[in-house]
């Protein structure tokens, strides 16, 4: 001990050379967690970024709220090739700028809810791709949400299986044209829409097929006129039998049976107008729904249909001329399809 200096002097300088040391290693230590933590998150951010960029599903960074919300900030190349669309233009728009019209709903829900769902973005060749589109936000503490993380799937190949299984269920497998189910299901679907946009209205609607019917012709139906209004316009259901079509495949053999009726559920596509519906009922019968029509013009409507039916098929060397027993009822709304459709099925006989 120096001369001079008193042992609490000493003691006080013994404490602040210990607390600066400890202070120097606390330092050093919370300098190397910091290099710790910056390494890891840059090993994390390397991380991220090599799972955004070579994922194989599309993946997307968008804006979210602001001003610029739904911007796309940036996209990986899966999902670059999957629309056809250079990163730098993907950039310039949102994803509702790339949607299906008729998905937009889907895709603001998605976006404001988060969760999976389903639709169509378009490419740049102008069709649309079936996707199945997963949002995520992406969070701080201090901020609250920021982006959002979009996961996008390419499902076309699926979806198309489904669509295939669905038109398969519900159509006939020679003609392609509506099967009996669908029928039923159509004209449920419209009746009640045409009486609650008020379609049922009466007069003033042009005959869509006057002068396509040969005046001279005749056919054997029975009309059943909607209730109320003599002019009321509604759904017509006109139900076509073939004639003597047995006698077809007896004479000829079920492809050539098979042939035939391809050929007039054609004419009878053909014959009917845009919106109208043509359906195979059964073996050897059609029905058409037609909106709109008057008794007057759902009768000339089944001439038309009628004489494109008897105008003569090829056969091999030969030809063969098919005659229809013509049916017409008018759906109601609140009828079920079935007792409709057996009004019509008895007046064709």
């Amino acid at each position: 001990m120096a001369p001079g200096r008193p042992p609490l002097e000493y003691a006080f300088q013994a404490a602040i050379a210990i607390s600066n040391a400890r202070l120097r290693t606390n330092m050093q230590r919370a300098l190397v967690r910091l290099d710790r933590e910056q390494q890891t998150l840059r090993a994390s951010e390397e991380s991220f970024r090599q799972a955004f960029e070579y994922a194989p599903n599309g993946m997307a960074i968008a804006e979210l709220g602001g001003d610029q919300n739904g911007r796309i900030l940036r996209t990986n190349d899966a999902l670059c090739r999957m629309l056809g669309r250079p990163a730098s233009v993907m950039r310039r728009y949102a994803f509702s700028d790339f949607v299906h019209p008729e998905d937009i709903g889907v895709l603001l829900r998605t976006s404001a809810e988060g969760g999976r769902a389903e639709l169509r973005l378009g490419r740049r060749d102008g069709t649309f791709l079936w996707v199945s589109m997963r949002n995520s936000v992406v969070a701080d503490e201090a901020d609250g949400p920021r982006f959002l993380l979009t996961h996008v799937e390419d499902i076309e190949e699926r979806k198309q299986r489904e669509f295939d299984l669905a038109h398969r269920a519900s159509h006939d497998a020679l003609t392609g044209l509506p099967n009996p189910a669908e029928l039923h299901a159509r004209i449920d679907a419209r009746l009640c829409a045409l009486r609650e946009h008020g379609s049922d209205t009466a007069g003033g609607v042009a005959d869509p097929f006057l002068g396509h019917a040969d005046p001279a012709a005749t056919i054997h139906t029975h009309v059943r006129a909607p209730v109320g209004d003599a002019d009321t316009h509604g759904l017509a259901v006109l139900f076509f039998a073939l004639r003597d079509f047995k006698a077809i495949n007896t004479r000829f053999g079920h492809d050539a049976g098979d042939g035939v009726l391809v050929e007039v559920a054609r004419r009878l596509g053909e014959a009917v107008r845009d919106g109208d519906t043509v359906a195979r009922y059964g073996g050897d019968e059609f029905v058409v729904l037609a909106d709109g029509l008057d008794p007057a013009g759902a009768h000339t409507a089944a001439v038309w249909m009628q004489d494109r039916i008897h105008q003569a098929i090829p056969l091999g060397d030969q030809t063969v001329r098919m005659h229809a027993g013509v049916g017409i009822a008018w759906a109601q709304c609140g009828t079920a399809p079935g007792d409709i459709l057996r009004a019509a099925r008895g007046f064709s006989s």
